[in-house]
């Protein structure tokens, strides 16, 4: 079970922390991802981290801006979301995979969390 919270609402250029906590299963052997989805629009990757946190991976969008990083210790993955804009605005979900290479694929997500918002003002 995943539960993501930190949304809230920013100002432009501003930045939030996004974290996932996990409950349940062996979360330090799955890898861990970052999806988002803005209104009327479809579910887009992120950022995903494998297992060990060695690895990780961005969509074009937010690479030089945002990072993804894990706590194993704390069964907890984050997000951390700088020079904010107003197109970052969308619900985040954050996913868990078993397959190691899951990247920006979100069929190959089988755990959800419930989403938090994140509304960028300009």
């Amino acid at each position: 079970q995943l539960q993501a919270f930190g949304g809230g609402l920013v100002q432009a250029g501003g930045s939030l922390r996004l974290s996932c906590a996990a409950s349940g299963g062996t979360f330090s052997s799955y890898s861990m991802g970052w999806f988002r989805q803005a209104p009327g629009k479809e579910r887009e990757f992120v950022a995903a981290i494998r297992w060990s946190g060695g690895t990780t991976l961005y969509a074009d969008s937010v690479k030089g801006r945002f990072t993804i990083s894990r706590d194993n210790a704390k069964n907890t993955v984050y997000l951390q979301m700088n020079s904010l804009k107003a197109e970052d605005t969308a619900v985040y979900y954050c996913g868990g995979s078993r397959f190691p290479s899951a990247g920006a694929t979100a069929s190959m997500y089988v755990y959800w969390g419930q989403g938090t918002l994140v509304t960028v003002s300009s």
